[in-house]
């Protein structure tokens, strides 16, 4: 990879639906941990959480990886692994980050693979991943659709908007976004470094604060949409899926 990106996943224990979940077990392992795991199938340099609390770095460092503390109050993802990169490559020797939510156990660890390939070969600030919609999910406004300009084989794209509507109208697919975000170093430190902007405060959705910047997007479509923790529901299928994988 021409780019030298570390993966920074961002953790934190409140969360409404699903208080304490980066410590849920699955499989006899945190659910932070087993995401640390994918991301380090991915195969990159380096991998680490960026913690709110200590009881989560406390369990990273139990299963070998790499935690930094930091703001517990900060507003976002982003702002969390923006501190955290300045805390753990001061030298700067990393010229991307890849931003992984800490709730995709059971993710494909090819999906971040993908998206940092796109940030570099796209030549974008920001890089994505999407999938087809669901038909169940068309309208319904938690899951977030992307309306993309293609490139010829419609593999990859740049993102025109992001929304909790369905959109564009017309026949055709929706995409529903996937929230793994790869940046180049110097667009990370400009997008945290922005208020929101109108469009993100209307939608509730901090990309739109790049596309109001000028900042480009890049976008890969990939199979499906990893399942994404936020429910008790959501725990037991995860804590199925990879339980029928333990040997």
């Amino acid at each position: 990879m021409p780019l030298r990106p570390i993966v920074l996943i961002p953790a934190r224990m409140a969360s409404t639906r699903l208080p304490g979940k980066p410590l849920a077990d699955i499989a006899g392992k945190p659910m932070i941990v087993q995401v640390l795991d994918r991301a380090r199938e991915a195969g990159f340099e380096r991998v680490a959480v960026a913690c709110a609390e200590p009881e989560i770095a406390a369990a990273v460092r139990a299963a070998g990886g790499e935690a930094v503390l930091t703001d517990p109050d900060h507003p976002s993802g982003s702002d969390r692994i923006a501190e955290a990169l300045a805390q753990l490559d001061p030298e700067r020797l990393h010229d991307a980050v890849i931003n992984l939510q800490g709730d995709l156990p059971t993710l494909d660890p090819q999906a971040i693979r993908d998206v940092a390939a796109t940030l570099f070969e796209m030549d974008a600030d920001i890089a994505t991943l999407v999938a087809p919609t669901a038909p169940e999910d068309r309208d319904n406004p938690n899951v977030v659709k992307a309306v993309v300009a293609w490139n010829a084989d419609e593999t990859r794209g740049r993102a025109l908007y992001f929304t909790r509507a369905s959109a564009p109208s017309g026949a055709g697919e929706l995409l529903h976004h996937i929230g793994i975000y790869a940046y180049r170093r110097e667009a990370l430190e400009r997008f945290v470094a922005l208020p929101p902007s109108p469009l993100e405060k209307r939608e509730k959705l901090e990309q739109l604060r790049a596309l109001e910047a000028g900042m480009t997007i890049a976008v890969a479509r990939v199979g499906g949409v990893p399942l994404g923790v936020d429910t008790p529901e959501d725990l037991a299928k995860a804590r199925a899926a990879l339980t029928s994988e333990t040997p």
